[in-house]
């Protein structure tokens, strides 16, 4: 078989049936969070797992669609987070197709790096349009905290990102690992952008 790069794009119909299966799972995960009051979002483990199926570019668009429907639905702030959804659909893209989501422990290893990237990207948004909190009663207390010691806004502000953010992302990669090895071989078969991402496994 040809060996194509992570990066191609085929909206194929199992792209076109994955999509808004993995926004709607981005969908219950945020509702499910609310309900229970949870500290977290939980609203990326449908982006991340369509980014393991079928690589980066589908896990972005994911990503900004969720947060567009947010934007209609929830709240408009959120359109200006797609920044942050696709940063994390290309993120758990490439980590999948370089095999670092194989097993939980690396599920978990690529939580944090994914916690990473959405906090770089997160936090100058966070201080624009929040003065650096981010509503969550977790960070933000951390945040008055850091500013109540003085430290930079920058660094307050993107430790009150991080800190929910690393367990929010942990979490979802680790819901989307377990839903991707719960699936059957002939249906990841279909998202395969290389042999590389046959299986997870």
């Amino acid at each position: 078989m040809k060996r194509t790069s992570m990066w191609s794009f085929n909206l194929n119909t199992a792209s076109l049936v994955l999509i808004p299966a993995a926004v709607g799972i981005n969908y219950i995960g945020k509702l499910f969070a609310g309900a229970l009051k949870l500290p977290l979002w939980l609203d990326s483990i449908g982006t991340i797992l369509a980014a393991c199926l079928a690589g980066p570019i589908v896990g972005a668009i994911c990503g900004a669609i969720n947060n567009i429907i947010y934007g209609f639905t929830l709240d408009p702030v959120s359109f200006i987070y797609a920044v942050t959804s696709i940063g994390i659909g290309v993120a758990a893209g490439i980590l999948a197709y370089k095999g670092r989501i194989k097993t939980a422990v690396g599920a978990i290893l690529s939580g944090l790096v994914i916690a990473l990237v959405a906090t770089v990207i997160s936090t100058p948004i966070n201080i624009g349009m929040y003065g650096g909190q981010t509503g969550n009663l977790w960070g933000d207390a951390l945040f008055t905290w850091c500013t109540a010691s003085h430290f930079p806004m920058w660094l307050a502000s993107g430790l009150d990102e991080l800190v929910v953010d690393i367990p929010d992302k942990v979490a979802s990669v680790l819901i989307a690992f377990g839903i991707y090895k719960a699936l059957p071989k002939n249906l990841t078969v279909l998202y395969k952008n290389d042999q590389k991402i046959e299986r997870l496994d």
